[in-house]
C-alpha cells in the first residue's frame, strides 16, 4: 500500500512497530501481503469506544473531588484505615486514559498514512481489562454513592457549554481519518453507512445547545449577591474539625456560620464531636484502648478532656492544605482538646458568628435528655438566640416552646399543606434545581446547600441564588469575587454559531483536500499495477 504525501516510510514503520508490538518495515508488509481486516475493524471500532468509556469516567472522578473526603470518611469507619484515596483514583484513572488515548492516537495516524490496523493481542487484552476496571468503577459508583449520578448532572450546568465545543472539536479532527478511510475502501455500503452516523452525530452536536442550559448563562447585572459561606465543622483543611482553632479559623475565612455537630457525655456535657466513635479524630486508642469502640457518648467529660483531639490531623493529613501549615499552627493543632457546647457557643459570640448544629446520635435512647441538656447550654450560655440554627427534627416543638427565638433549619424541602412557613432549609447541594433555588429565593426562603468544596459548584449554586453554602474550603472560596464564568445569552449565541461553522467548513476542507489526494494517488497505483502485470507475464513466458 502506497504511502500517502507527508506520510515518511520511517514514520509508518514506527507507527506500526508501536501499535502492532512488531518491527514491520514497509517492505515487509508489502511481501506479508498485510491488510486491514474486518476483525482489525472490529478492535479499532472497540478501541475508539473504551477511549470513550475512560473519557467519560474521567469526568466523573473529577466532578466527585468534591464530595471525596466522605469517601475516605466511610472507608474509615470500615476498615479503620485512613489514605487519600482521591489520589489512587486520579492516577489509576490518568494511567488508563493515557494508554487507551496513545492507542487511539496510533491508529489514527496508521490510518492516515495508509498501514494496516494489526493490533497486537497484548494491546487486547490490556483494553479489555481496562473496559472492566472503568465498567466495575461505574458499578461500584452506582450501588455505594449513587448520589453521585446526580452531581454529574448538577456539573453539566458549569461544563455543558465547554463540554459541546470539545465535543465538536474532536469529532471534526475525526473527519480526516473518516475521509481517508471513505477515499481508500472500496465497499460502497460501509462508505455510505459511516458518513450516515457521522452526519447524524455532527448534526445532534451541532443543534445541542438547543437542550444545554445554565444559570451561568444570564446579563451581568442579573448576578444574585454571593451566597454565604457556612464552615462545615469550622475550617477542617486548616485546622482539626470540630475544635475551637477550627472555629476561629474559618472566623478568619469570613464565615457567618460555624456548623458542627453535638454529643452529650455520659454525664451530660453537650460536645462537639461528628463520628459515634473518637477513633478518627482522637488519641482514644491510645489512652483508652480497651473503650476505644465504645459510643462517643459512654465517656464522661473528665475522660474527653484527657484525649487530644488535635495531632491525628498532622498525621493522617486529611487534606492536601495540612502540608502548608505554619510551625505555629502546628503546634496549635496539637494543643487542641475536645469542646464543649458551651465553649463553643461563647466563642460564636464573641466573633458574632451564627452557629448551627445537629444532635446525635438521633436513636439514642436518651435524645430527649440530650435535647433538654444541650437547651441548657444554650439558655446559660447568653448568646442571642436568633444565631443559634436548630437542625435536628427530634422534639423540635419542645425546642420552639422553650425556646423561641432559636432559628429553626429543616433537612426537607417544604410541603404542599405546610402548616408553619419554613424559612430556612439546610439540603445536599444534589437535592434543588436552580430552578427551585429560585423559587425559594422569591419566597424569601433561606436556603443552604452542602458540602461544596469546589470553584466550578459554588459558581453554579451563585449563579442559581443560592443564599448560603456549608465547605470545607472556605479558604478557597473566600477568594472568589465573581463566578468562574459569566455569558450574556447573545454571547453564547455567537460562540455556538461560531463554533458549528467552523466545524463544518473544517470538515468539508477535510474531505475536499483528502479526495484530491486520493484523486492524484489512483494514476500512479494504476500505472504501476499494469507494470507489475507486464512483468508477470514476461516471467511467466
Amino acid at each position: 500500500m502506497a504511502d500517502p504525501p507527508g506520510c515518511c516510510r520511517s514514520c509508518a514503520t514506527c507507527l506500526l512497530c508501536l501499535y502492532s508490538c512488531q518491527w514491520i518495515t514497509a517492505k515487509k508488509e508489502k511481501r506479508k501481503g498485510l491488510r486491514t481486516t474486518k476483525c482489525d475493524y472490529s478492535w479499532f471500532l472497540f478501541l475508539f469506544c473504551v477511549f470513550l468509556f475512560t473519557l467519560v469516567w474521567l469526568y466523573f472522578a473529577i466532578i466527585i473531588l468534591n464530595d471525596f473526603h466522605n469517601f475516605n470518611e466511610f472507608i474509615f469507619k470500615q476498615r479503620k484505615l485512613w489514605l487519600d484515596w482521591s489520589l489512587l483514583l486520579l492516577i489509576a484513572t490518568a494511567v488508563l486514559i493515557t494508554y487507551s488515548a496513545v492507542l487511539l492516537v496510533l491508529a489514527l495516524c496508521l490510518q492516515l498514512c495508509g498501514q494496516p490496523l494489526k493490533l497486537h493481542w497484548l494491546h487486547k487484552t490490556l483494553l479489555i481489562l481496562t473496559a472492566l476496571v472503568v465498567a466495575a468503577a461505574f458499578i461500584g459508583l452506582g450501588i455505594k454513592w449513587a448520589e453521585e449520578w446526580r452531581s454529574a448532572r448538577v456539573s453539566l450546568q458549569a461544563t455543558g457549554p465547554f463540554l459541546h465545543i470539545g465535543i465538536v472539536g474532536g469529532m471534526t479532527l475525526l473527519a480526516w481519518p473518516l475521509a481517508s478511510f471513505i477515499y481508500r475502501t472500496h465497499n460502497t455500503g460501509l462508505k455510505v453507512f459511516l458518513l450516515l452516523v457521522y452526519c447524524t452525530v455532527m448534526i445532534a452536536l451541532y443543534l445541542a445547545p438547543l437542550g444545554i442550559t445554565s444559570p451561568c448563562i444570564m446579563e451581568e447585572n442579573q448576578l444574585p449577591p454571593k451566597p454565604a459561606l457556612v464552615g462545615h465543622r469550622g475550617a477542617p483543611m486548616l485546622a482539626p474539625e470540630n475544635t475551637l482553632m477550627s472555629l476561629y479559623k474559618a472566623v478568619d475565612c469570613d464565615v457567618q456560620v460555624f456548623e458542627t455537630d453535638v454529643m452529650v457525655s455520659a454525664d451530660g456535657v453537650p460536645f462537639l464531636m461528628h463520628d459515634e466513635e473518637l477513633t478518627r479524630t482522637t488519641n482514644v486508642q491510645t489512652v483508652f484502648p480497651e473503650r476505644a469502640a465504645l459510643n462517643s457518648t459512654a465517656f464522661n467529660w473528665t475522660d474527653l478532656q484527657q484525649l487530644d483531639a488535635g495531632s491525628w490531623f498532622l498525621e493522617r493529613r486529611p487534606f492536601p492544605t495540612v502540608q502548608s501549615l505554619s510551625a505555629g499552627d502546628r503546634y496549635q493543632v496539637t494543643e487542641q482538646k475536645i469542646p464543649s457546647l458551651e465553649q463553643a457557643l461563647e466563642a460564636a459570640k464573641q466573633s458574632n458568628i451564627s452557629i448551627m448544629f445537629d444532635l446525635r446520635p438521633e436513636n439514642h435512647s436518651d435524645y430527649q435528655s440530650f435535647v433538654n441538656a444541650t437547651l441548657e447550654v444554650i439558655l446559660q450560655s447568653g448568646i442571642p438566640l436568633q444565631q443559634v440554627l436548630w437542625l435536628p427534627d427530634g422534639f423540635r416543638e419542645q425546642v420552639k416552646q422553650q425556646a423561641p427565638g432559636i432559628q429553626q433549619v429543616y433537612g426537607r424541602k417544604r410541603l404542599q399543606n405546610e402548616k408553619e412557613p419554613l424559612l430556612h432549609v439546610n439540603l445536599p447541594y444534589q437535592d434543588m434545581s436552580s430552578e427551585e433555588i429560585r423559587q425559594y429565593r422569591q419566597d424569601n426562603i433561606s436556603v443552604n446547600l452542602y458540602v461544596v468544596n469546589q470553584p466550578w459548584l459554588f459558581s453554579v449554586l451563585w449563579c442559581s441564588g443560592v443564599s448560603s453554602v456549608t465547605t470545607n474550603a472556605c479558604q478557597v472560596l473566600k477568594e472568589m469575587k465573581h463566578p468562574i464564568w459569566l455569558l450574556p445569552s447573545s454571547t453564547y449565541l455567537m460562540i455556538w454559531i461560531v463554533v458549528d461553522c467552523t466545524s463544518f467548513l473544517a470538515i468539508l476542507w477535510a474531505f475536499l483536500l483528502l479526495k484530491k489526494c486520493s484523486q492524484r494517488r489512483r494514476p500512479a497505483e494504476s500505472e504501476t499495477d499494469v507494470l507489475l502485470t507486464k512483468i508477470n507475464s514476461l516471467m511467466q513466458e
